[in-house]
């Protein structure tokens, strides 16, 4: 019967060195798992962990009030997106209704899509121009 026993030990020095390390590498890691649900304070929040009537993630983005004078940032974004281009507005409030209502109206104004952003917005394509003629005549204040 001992014949038949292996050491781990006189195992691990058979194999190749990048087999061993790649073995303890994985054995050292936790399993990657996160609470979703819990029958105490139903579902969580994935941003801030905390249960969602409590969410620290949202409360934040809504808070922020939006201020007399406005500042947009206007810039034109192509790295990392496959070579489109992508026209963002910058350096806005921190607020959900007010960005999701002015990403509403800019996409309807440039008929294009886009997305709202934590401080911004970001619209498909080269569309500057038109952008920034209709922050002007809502009264902000455009730079860029």
């Amino acid at each position: 019967m001992e014949g038949w026993f292996i050491r781990p030990s006189t195992f691990l020095r058979r194999l190749p060195a990048a087999v061993v390390l790649a073995h303890d590498r994985g054995m050292a890691r936790p399993p990657a798992s996160r609470l979703v649900y819990s029958s105490q304070s139903g579902r969580i929040c994935p941003g801030c962990g905390w249960p969602e009537r409590d969410c620290k993630c949202s409360t934040s983005l809504a808070s922020e009030t939006v201020p007399a004078r406005i500042v947009a940032k206007l810039r034109l974004e192509k790295k990392g997106r496959g070579g489109k281009s992508v026209t963002v507005v910058d350096g806005l409030p921190r607020n959900a209704a007010f960005l999701s209502a002015l990403g509403g109206e800019l996409k309807r104004a440039c008929g294009t899509g886009g997305t709202v952003l934590e401080t911004g917005v970001e619209l498909q394509g080269d569309l500057r121009e038109r952008v920034r003629e209709v922050l002007a005549k809502k009264g902000y204040v455009v730079k860029g």
